[in-house]
């Protein structure tokens, strides 16, 4: 059958945009198969060096291009966040001689901890505004640059006070996990975005692994130089602190907040309206999704969080390991984060394409609860193997949920997507706050008893995954409305904007991310809104 060109002049993302069959690129792509469109120089698509939708986010994600603008700011994302979780726990696995230098007690070492994701709940909170109002790119730079000094400071502290309050001011640039995940969710198309925020987030926490590996060797370089172990570990902190400025110069230099420019310059053009805040928060906390996910979070990144803090000292104490022993085993549990999180994604991904937003939904819940059970069983390994093999599994579970997770939240709000990040991302943090203040920070529970019990609070805390129903696509046991207008996505994304906004074209954004989110219905609804023509097969057949 000869190509149709009908809708060749002016069409938006029917193209392949310079992608050829000579790339050898590993690539994730939902094209149904390879155009045999011509590339016109009047298609405004034209200027991507991937396929885009309507809203020219990338249909395609390619993990060892470089190529701008979508595959740059995936990259520069995820290393920043990358970075700021090197220098978040970077104290973590230096515990024991930090303990010894400032003579700190365990409730010391835990309100430390608490104190480190502690700062991110506002930091995360105040990110997802920024990424509405002034883009991705000023949100990361600001957020790294911002919070360099604070891990320099480290090198300088005296007592238990301060080593308190200069954790606490360090995580504060965790919040570059919401722009993270707001920039990938911005350049890439809904089908895929399970699996490239999963990547995102999941290369980025990967720092909670290497910096298990990284301080201790930095440490002992240090000291082989001829410095004490008081002196060795202050002077590594210098290490994280110059990487979050070099990242902090590299984002505003080669990043780009959009798929079509950096958001000022667009806003000036005319091209994109500039929003109020206080619309976009309105339609974020009011939206009870939102908070269901702020809980969920809480419990799967959240207990992540918590054992980045803990684990290290747990094997160090509970098997008699070493420093650098413990150290690689810790180390392996923020490592797993390398497949397991974008494994998540990629199911969420894969469910969404087969049962639509249920089968996100379901698969959500279920890696969140076989990694909370882990978690339980870890606390109760009564062996190093065991306890190994417990928090491999554990960690599995855990960052693959966080994945599917952030296959959802995309979806709850077109126009408040940067504070429904930011609002999420916090959940983590709070999350993280909760279980370390009940179950780590005083000497009531013994470490392993506090992992069993927190697995416990997990696996309930992840019930309420149940309740989010979305009317045009259902939810984990209740269809979509049956209603004619509720049941479609131009009625749920258009909701959120007022007649007068309409009126004045401020709400084409989310018409165009509606028509795009309709694979969210699953194929086989997909598949029955494609109508049959009069004679023979239809045409996808």
């Amino acid at each position: 059958m000869a190509p149709d060109h009908s809708n060749e002049n002016g069409s938006i993302g029917s193209s392949l945009h310079g992608v050829t069959a000579r790339e050898q690129v590993f690539s994730f792509s939902v094209e149904d198969g390879p155009s045999s469109q011509a590339i016109r120089s009047d298609d405004p698509t034209a200027k991507f060096a991937l396929p885009v939708d309507s809203e020219h986010r990338a249909k395609v994600f390619k993990p060892l291009s470089f190529a701008k603008p979508h595959m740059r700011a995936f990259h520069l994302g995820w290393i920043s966040f990358f970075t700021c979780f090197i220098s978040t726990f970077a104290a973590a696995p230096l515990v024991p001689v930090i303990r010894d230098n400032l003579d700190l007690t365990k409730t010391d070492i835990g309100n430390a901890g608490v104190a480190s994701v502690s700062g991110a709940i506002f930091s995360r909170l105040a990110m997802g505004a920024v990424c509405d109002l002034l883009g991705a790119r000023y949100g990361t730079a600001f957020s790294l640059m911002l919070s360099a000094p604070a891990v320099f400071s480290m090198s300088f502290v005296a007592d238990a006070g301060t080593y308190l309050a200069v954790r606490f001011m360090i995580g504060f640039c965790l919040a570059t996990f919401v722009s993270c995940q707001y920039w990938t969710s911005v350049m890439f198309t809904g089908k895929i975005i399970g699996f490239v925020n999963g990547c995102a987030g999941g290369w980025g926490d990967m720092g909670g692994g290497v910096t298990q590996l990284l301080m201790p060797m930095v440490f002992h370089v240090i000291k082989l130089t001829g410095a004490t172990p008081f002196t060795a570990w202050r002077f590594a902190f210098f290490i994280p602190g110059f990487l979050q400025i070099i990242m902090g110069i590299l984002v505003l230099t080669l990043g780009q907040d959009l798929p079509d420019g950096n958001l000022s310059t667009l806003q000036k053009s005319g091209q994109v309206s500039k929003d109020k805040f206080s619309k976009v928060f309105w339609f974020a906390v009011k939206n009870y999704r939102t908070w269901i996910l702020f809980v969920l979070y809480g419990f799967s990144m959240g207990v992540e969080l918590t054992i980045n803090n803990v684990i290290s000292g747990y094997f160090f104490d509970r098997f008699n390991l070493t420093l650098h022993t413990a150290g690689i085993v810790a180390a392996s549990f923020g490592m797993a984060n390398f497949f397991a999180r974008p494994f998540g994604g990629y199911a969420s991904d894969v469910a969404a394409r087969l049962f639509g937003m249920r089968g996100r939904l379901w698969t959500l819940w279920i890696l969140q609860t076989v990694g909370a059970l882990f978690c339980i069983w870890l606390g109760r390994a009564s062996s190093l193997p065991i306890a190994i093999l417990a928090m491999m599994l554990f960690s599995v579970g855990t960052q693959a949920a966080c994945g599917a997770l952030f296959g959802v939240a995309p979806f709850v709000s077109r126009r408040s997507l940067g504070l429904i990040s930011g609002l999420t991302g916090a959940g983590g943090n709070f999350g993280s706050g909760v279980t370390q203040l009940l179950f780590f920070s005083s000497s009531r529970f013994s470490t392993a008893e506090g992992l069993s019990l927190m697995g416990v609070m997990a696996v309930v805390c992840t019930i309420p995954v149940a309740f989010i129903h979305f009317p045009q696509w259902g939810s984990m046991f209740l269809r979509p409305s049956q209603h004619e207008e509720r049941s479609k996505e131009e009625h749920y994304y258009g909701g959120e904007w007022t007649e007068e906004e309409k009126s004045l074209g401020l709400h084409e954004g989310s018409i165009k991310f509606a028509e795009n989110s309709r694979s969210e219905r699953g194929r086989k609804a997909v598949l029955a809104d494609i109508p049959t023509p009069e004679t023979g097969s239809p045409a996808h057949v």
